[in-house]
């Protein structure tokens, strides 16, 4: 494979502090590269340096003749009143050879197709009512629109639900170019790439690089640290004598050769930068203090339901939590998740069911909305809102002390929360959760820009609290590590209790075979936990299309793989206007199938057990 981007001796600093020194990296063609490390090391600047946004100190960048490079960052900005229509169109008017005048129905046409490969289906809805998930997507389609040989993704899988993240995966096994992505989900640097580099000042050049999955790198790299210590200690040995030969005095070394004197200096040199690269990294000092409390039921939910807007979220769902349960939740973005937190710890009244919280229970919370946080006031007063001194389980902790449990420099202080990262707003949050004894903690999607360093010590401190736990996270590693249950939300109304992650998968996967095999359209999922409704009759006529259904939906999902298979003609492709016209009949009959299946779905839920005999 030939290389398509290479680095060499880059080196950058952010005022006095060096991110990465003397780094050197090559991407080669259909090459997936995970870029992982710390939080501080540096890995979104080096690939804003890929990507040319910005400009490193030292060293450079050298990129094939030709090369298109795209770049999706953390952080999804689109202009105000911009639509995913106008966002693809725009980037594709911005991109060299596309910008004519004569070319903006080939534009068109372009950005019609890659949004509807990605699952877009209202092109000209505003993107700012877009979810974080489908933001992300929108994201990815502007790059993809320009036919990248090399995408860079930034913590990509930050606001996508689980389903989302496999179907990241499944589009990034699938591609043709080459992508480099920064995360920290480990499922998914097990599953897409085929090389990890950790970007880390541990080790010489400051990167390690193993071909292969991550559990591979996982073993590479503890062989390799495990060898650099050993080496630390013979080295260690050698100087103890060099330091003992030259004790001697100038006698003992005039006899010797100056040579003996200079490898003793290398040595010591040598000995150090050691010394250096093999100590223990900083880790947060996470750990959530319980309340002592010994009541077997914390919590109990009995057939609880909740609908918003009109549209149920979830229904029937029972649910008890005590010490040393963790419940994972999970479900698609939209489908009721922080919804049914809210409605646990009080903030909404169930529809329907009840909820029995033991007496006195106390409940700490972790938000995924960081507009909690005040941006404007300085990080002191974010870590301790009252003089200089935080109560910690009945012990006061000067607030310096407190910062450094969480990383923070002492200079940091009095810098604003705004010019702080979001890992390090992560940091803030969980700090202010440590102050609370609690019962119950619930966290809603506690990982988002935590490295997996912390993420290690967040998932200890998890196991170890001896509270009832409520996880909301699309981190399956995380979810399996310390879930008890898994409570899966479909998003149509069910809910479903698993024992892990993946048997929740399973059962969404066969749910959508049970529809046909020759398609990947899933009907809605079958309700396992009760919904508390009361089937009714259906009339005669509904009694009919209800026999017909499945074949009205058989047939237009034929109609929807005929004109996908046609979507590839070279023919079609030559001719924009016909082009157009195809994919317009395509989006045409997608409708068509989500309202039959919309309509399925309604029908069953009224149906009798009579009615489907």
């Amino acid at each position: 494979m030939s290389i398509l981007l290479s680095c060499r001796s880059l080196t950058k600093s952010y005022g006095h502090r060096p991110l990465f020194t003397d780094v050197a990296l090559g991407v080669s063609d259909g090459e997936r590269l995970g870029l992982i490390g710390p939080n501080g090391s540096g890995k979104s600047t080096l690939l804003k340096i890929l990507a040319g946004v910005e400009t490193p100190d030292e060293g450079e960048v050298t990129r094939r003749k030709g090369v298109r490079v795209g770049y999706a960052p953390q952080a999804d900005a689109f202009p105000p009143g911009a639509t995913p229509r106008i966002v693809v169109v725009d980037a594709l008017r911005d991109d060299v050879g596309t910008n004519d005048d004569d070319r903006a129905h080939e534009r068109e046409t372009r950005a019609e197709m890659v949004l509807g490969r990605l699952g877009f289906t209202r092109l000209d809805q505003s993107a700012s009512d877009l979810s974080g998930g489908w933001r992300k997507r929108l994201s990815l389609a502007r790059e993809l629109a320009l036919e990248p040989d090399l995408l860079l993704l930034d913590e990509p899988t930050n606001h996508l639900d689980v389903e989302g993240i496999l179907w990241l995966e499944d589009l990034l096994d699938d591609a043709r170019f080459a992508v480099v992505v920064v995360t920290h989900d480990r499922y998914f640097l097990e599953e897409v790439p085929d090389r990890i580099v950790e970007l880390n000042a541990a080790y010489p050049g400051g990167t390690f690089a193993v071909d292969g999955p991550y559990s591979e790198f996982i073993e590479a790299r503890a062989a390799f640290l495990d060898a650099q210590a050993s080496q630390e200690a013979n080295l260690r040995g050698r100087v103890r004598d060099d330091i003992a030969w030259l004790k001697r005095g100038a006698r003992a070394r005039r006899t010797k050769a100056k040579g003996r004197i200079d490898s003793a200096n290398t040595r010591m040199a040598a000995l150090a930068d050691l010394e250096r690269r093999n100590a223990p990294p900083p880790a947060a000092a996470i750990e959530f203090g319980g309340t002592g409390r010994r009541t077997r039921d914390l919590l109990v939910a009995e057939g609880i339901s909740k609908s918003l807007g009109g549209r149920l979220l979830f229904a029937g769902i029972d649910l008890t939590l005590g010490p040393g349960a963790c419940l994972g939740l999970l479900g698609p973005n939209g489908s009721g998740k922080t919804t049914l937190i809210q409605v646990l710890t009080g903030a909404l009244e169930p529809d329907t069911g009840v909820i029995k919280r033991a007496a006195g229970l106390r409940v700490a919370t972790f938000t995924q909305d960081r507009g909690a946080l005040d941006l404007r006031q300085p990080l002191r007063k974010a870590l301790c809102p009252e003089g200089d001194t935080v109560i910690v389980r009945g012990e006061g902790v000067h607030v310096s002390s407190w910062a450094r449990r969480f990383l923070f420099r002492p200079e940091q202080l009095d810098v604003t929360v705004r010019e702080l990262s979001g890992g390090e707003h992560a940091r803030i949050l969980i700090a202010e959760l440590m102050r609370q004894p609690a019962d119950v903690l619930i966290l809603d999607e506690p990982t988002n820009d935590l490295d997996i360093a912390s993420l290690e010590v967040l998932e200890q401190s998890l196991q170890e609290f001896p509270g009832a736990v409520l996880l909301v996270t699309h981190d399956r590693f995380m979810l399996d590590r310390l879930s008890t249950q898994v409570l899966g939300l479909d998003g149509k109304g069910g809910a479903r209790l698993v024992a892990d992650v993946s048997q929740w998968l399973a059962a969404r996967e066969a749910d959508a075979e049970r529809v046909t095999p020759t398609t990947a359209t899933a009907k809605p999922a079958p309700r396992t936990v009760a919904t508390g409704e009361r089937p009714g009759r259906l009339t005669y006529n509904e009694q009919r299309e209800w026999g017909q259904i499945e074949t009205r939906i058989e047939a237009a999902e034929a109609r929807a793989a005929e004109l996908e298979q046609r979507m590839h003609s070279p023919e079609l492709l030559a001719d924009h206007a016909a082009l157009h016209e195809h994919y317009r009949q395509l989006e045409a009959v997608h409708a068509e199938v989500a309202a039959l299946y919309e309509r399925w779905a309604e029908l069953d839920s009224r149906r009798s057990p009579r009615a489907g005999k």
